[in-house]
């Protein structure tokens, strides 16, 4: 029996309608031999009611959760005692006559739910089942739609959809590459892409002015909540253009996105701080401003206080910065310590700590070492009694920043300081160009080799690289890096001069790089991008904390998939086709 509407589009204007019904059993209940059936599929829920006159009740005594049917009935409307307002259809059920077991079921490895309680390691190994919950359904869904109206804003805004290869050169751009062997050309390779961002950028020297892809990119690193072996980002690129112009683009296009797939408004310009300025007053380049708990300079009481490691700090160059607990007087030494062990993952040496009393003074911890200077301290800070002052000290600004940052994060989801289903976004602007490594002794990108530094520091640029400022910005939504991108180099001699700078010589250069910097001697014009990541999108839109909830098929936290069995053995003759010898 072939199906004629789905589970989910009865109402009472069908009353009398002859329907067949196709989907799972969702639920079953035998209320005294007369039966009740929930059959679901993508589309909803319909309860299907089976007299124990029907010629079919003994098919409906042998149905289980999940068996795949079809059902043929007559639908009616509900008494009223009956009437679900839960369910979009829960003012109908379908009166059975026939019905067909399409397939069975066996034990199920865990409850089809709306959110399953699972381990995630049964979920991910039974994968197709877990997709069949309406959480998972509705997220699917919602990506879906995301890339619909990502694609429908981006066509109607005048961009070409180009597919960029996935085979490529090896070019690595911070993360090793997936690298693919060739049986024609024994020894030599293919790799994935990690971006599309060399082609991206040959397609504005070709002339296509604007062009996007909803590309899939794949980077051999650690996977981990918000990351992926294998993810998608809606990739951009755009010719003659400045950075205005493409913060602009994509604020219009996320406005679209979330008008047409949740019916929302967001800002319509997103605010915008500097690098430098999201590192002191959030501890991170990538804040959640949808609370404040900003980091506070505590510099200045450091020096007038007698504690010794706060003038150690303070003379070696470093920093000394607080973070104000609202209510946080009440945690318990154990909760404190508990601050302190985080601190500590971020290289902090340790965690200060204060609590204000409601008459205006400072009690426990280093309390001591602040004698007399109860209010200036309290007013400085616009602490309040009650109030829990953590205090970090580091002869490394960087280590007081990333430390307190973490703080600031855990404390703004335990003290409840924003509103989950709020959208923050926020632009950080003014990156470093390039950042030095302690280990190899060298510069290295920020980002890629193929950002612009801003005008006012290319003639000096080789003279101190840790102060060129590049065209760069990266889209951050309640915490999370989205997307990330920059006016590119478009000039050959400008790129080798960045080149020379992050250590790559002529040779070298030549080697990984030459066909972009070839074409750029030929007319390339100025361009730049951006590629917001999908999968995180989707992830914040739907309000989960992992991209495995919006990804059909993901790998788990060891880069597996547990349901196929991938990275698996292959037989010796593909070995041998490939001219791949395993060492042990």
């Amino acid at each position: 029996m072939k199906r004629t509407v789905t589970c989910g589009a009865l109402r009472e204007k069908d009353a009398g309608a002859a329907v067949i019904l196709n989907g799972w059993v969702h639920r079953t209940r035998d209320h005294g031999g007369v039966f009740f059936i929930n059959v679901r599929d993508r589309y909803g829920i319909t309860q299907v009611l089976v007299n124990p006159e029907a010629a079919c009740v003994s098919v409906a005594r042998e149905l289980h959760q999940e068996y795949c049917v079809a059902i043929a009935g007559t639908v009616r409307v509900r008494p009223p005692a009956m009437i679900n307002p839960a369910m979009e259809t829960g003012t109908i059920e379908v009166v059975a006559d026939n019905i067909v077991i399409l397939n069975r079921c066996e034990t199920l490895p865990f409850q089809i739910e709306e959110e399953t309680q699972a381990k995630e390691e049964t979920r991910l190994l039974y994968r197709y089942m877990d997709l069949r919950s309406s959480g998972m359904q509705h997220r699917i869904a919602l990506r879906s739609a995301v890339n619909f109206a990502a694609r429908e804003w981006l066509v109607g805004a005048g961009f070409y959809e180009i597919e960029t290869p996935t085979f490529i050169k090896s070019t690595p751009e911070g993360a090793r590459d997936y690298l693919v062997p060739s049986r024609l050309y024994p020894g030599q390779f293919y790799a994935l892409p990690q971006s599309p961002q060399l082609y991206k950028q040959l397609l504005m020297v070709a002339g296509f002015d604007k062009y996007f892809q909803i590309a899939r990119c794949y980077r051999d690193e650690d996977a981990r909540g918000d990351r992926q072996p294998e993810f998608t980002q809606i990739d951009i690129e755009m010719s003659f253009v400045d950075r205005e112009d493409v913060l602009t683009m994509t604020e219009e296009l996320l406005n679209h996105i979330f008008k047409k797939t949740l019916d929302m408004h967001i800002a319509e310009h997103f605010p915008r701080i500097t690098y430098t300025e999201a590192q002191e007053r959030y501890g991170t380049d990538k804040p959640d401003i949808r609370f404040g708990l900003e980091l506070q300079d505590f510099s200045s009481f450091g020096e007038r206080s007698t504690f010794r490691v706060f003038h150690d700090a303070l003379e070696s160059g470093g920093a000394v910065k607080a973070l104000v607990v609202p209510g946080g007087a009440h945690y318990s030494r154990k909760q404190i310590e508990a601050l302190e062990s985080l601190a500590k993952v971020y290289q902090a040496s340790g965690l200060a700590w204060m609590k204000v009393t409601h008459d205006g003074k400072l009690e426990g911890g280093i309390s001591k070492y602040f004698s007399g200077q109860e209010k200036v301290i309290i007013d400085g800070l616009h602490a309040q009694g009650g109030d829990l002052i953590l205090i970090a000290a580091d002869s490394r600004r960087t280590v007081v920043n990333r430390a307190l940052g973490a703080l600031r994060t855990k404390l703004g989801t335990d003290l409840k300081a924003y509103n989950p289903a709020d959208f923050a976004f926020v632009w950080i602007i003014d990156f470093p160009l390039f950042e030095f490594n302690a280990e190899e002794q060298k510069w290295k990108a920020a980002h890629h080799f193929f950002s612009a530094p801003q005008a006012q520091y290319i003639p000096t640029l080789e003279q101190d690289p840790g102060a060129v400022k590049g065209d760069l910005y990266d889209l951050v939504l309640n915490g999370y890096e989205l997307a990330s991108g920059s006016i590119r180099i478009h000039d050959a001699a400008l790129q080798k001069r960045i080149f020379k700078v992050v250590g790559i010589d002529e040779a070298e250069a030549e080697e990984r790089f030459g066909f972009l910097t070839t074409a750029f001697k030929f007319g390339a014009p100025p361009h730049g991008g951006i590629a917001p990541g999908l999968d995180r999108l989707v992830m914040l839109m739907s309000g989960q904390s992992s991209i495995k909830e919006v990804i059909a098929f993901p790998k788990n936290s060891n880069a597996q998939s547990l349901m196929d069995g991938c990275p698996s053995t292959v037989d010796q003759k593909q070995l041998d086709e490939l001219h791949l010898l395993i060492k042990e």
